[in-house]
This record gives structure tokens, sequence and C-alpha cells, in this order.
């Protein structure tokens, strides 16, 4: 375990403690504090990742799925080969989610964008022979991530990429709130996040200069 991930895990622990002297959900401070990546931002992340990863074109595209689609962590760890390639194996444009993989419990459309769909190419054209276990990402020792791991596993990536504040959060907060930047609704955003109520979607979006920036070209 390198030096930064080191004092990120101190910050986490010191946090859940805080947390709870002042009667705060942990998941709910974890989820509200992610870093909202830029675009400078999220090149870096891609660029460090690609360059210094054992295994550059899943360890993009894990995170791509948080950032161009808003999947949860746990939900990219749950993505099989079966729900992003049709019959004769082409990427799909849209798949769907079976209630047993999101937190909602409810059934959820992912629409890929083009980006995702090339990603998706170049990364399923690099999978030699695909694992029995059937699922999308494996890790080192071809078994498949869990939650657990791939959260801990897109940490450290955003670690080494020195993303100052981010965590695993990150990529679908950073995806809601682009979104709500270009102007889609709230309404409509909660129905693609899968949430069962706009004030959860709300807490998710940050507010930054260039949204008040546009905002106030409006009047």
């Amino acid at each position: 375990m390198g030096f930064c991930e080191q004092i990120l895990i101190a910050q986490i622990e010191h946090q859940k403690i805080r947390c709870m002297h002042e009667n705060i959900t942990f998941r709910w401070w974890y989820m509200a504090q992610a870093k909202t990546l830029n675009k400078t931002e999220l090149k870096q992340l891609l660029d460090v990742t690609n360059s210094c990863s054992r295994y550059p074109l899943r360890d993009s595209t894990m995170l791509l799925f948080t950032h161009l689609c808003g999947l949860r962590v746990g939900e990219v760890a749950a993505l099989r080969f079966d729900d992003v390639l049709d019959a004769n194996g082409t990427v799909r444009d849209e798949m769907t989610l079976d209630a047993a993989r999101t937190k909602s419990k409810r059934a959820r459309k992912i629409f890929l964008p083009k980006q995702m769909q090339r990603q998706l190419q170049a990364y399923v054209r690099s999978v030699a022979k695909r694992p029995q276990h059937g699922y999308l990402f494996s890790t080192q020792k071809s078994a498949r991530f869990s939650a657990n791991t791939a959260t801990q596993h897109l940490q450290r990536l955003y670690a080494r990429a020195a993303i100052q504040g981010a965590t695993s959060h990150s990529g679908r907060r950073t995806w809601l709130t682009t979104l709500s930047q270009k102007g889609v609704s709230v309404r409509v955003l909660a129905e693609m996040a899968g949430h069962k109520s706009i004030q959860t979607t709300q807490r998710y979006i940050d507010v930054n200069d260039d949204m008040m920036r546009n905002a106030a070209e409006l009047i």
C-alpha cells in the first residue's frame, strides 16, 4: 500500500468517527464529499491509468462506466459480457440492469454514449479469452470483482493519478453534475440514475462556477 493510500484510509477512518459523533450517515457524507472532476482532471486520470496500469483498457473502461454512464461501482463489478454485447458480439448502444443488480432494486435502462461504445469495443477485443464466470471485468487472479474490491481498485486509480478528494463515487457524481450543467432536468436525471426521489439526485449535483455563470446569462 502506497503512502498516499495510507493517508486516504486514515482520513476516511477519522471521518467515520466524526460522523458517529455528529449523527451523520457516513455513506451519505462519503457520497456528498466525492470530488467532481473537470475535463482536465478526467484526462489526467485516464492518461495516468493508460500509462501506468498493468491492465489499462480494463481499468479505463471501469472508470468510464462511472463517468460516462453513471454506474455505481457495484453495478460495474456486476456487469457481464452478455449485458454489453448482442448475440453477434456487437457492442450494444443500450442495456438493462436487472433489479437484483441495482441499489434501488428496480431495473434500470443504461444508455451507452458513442465514446463508451468505442471504449468497450477496444476492451472486448483485448480480452483473449472470456472467463468462465462470464463477468465483464476480472481481477489479476481471473476472479470477478466484488463491489468492495472494485471500490478499492478504483480508489487506488484516483490516488495514483493524484486527484485530490476523489472517491469511487466521483464518476457518478461528475456524470450527474455534467448533465445538470448541460440543462438536463432533475426529473430525467433521477430516472437515469435510478433514484427513487429527486432529492437524492439533487444531493449528488455539485454547483460550480460554470453553472452559476450560465445561470446569470439567462437574465
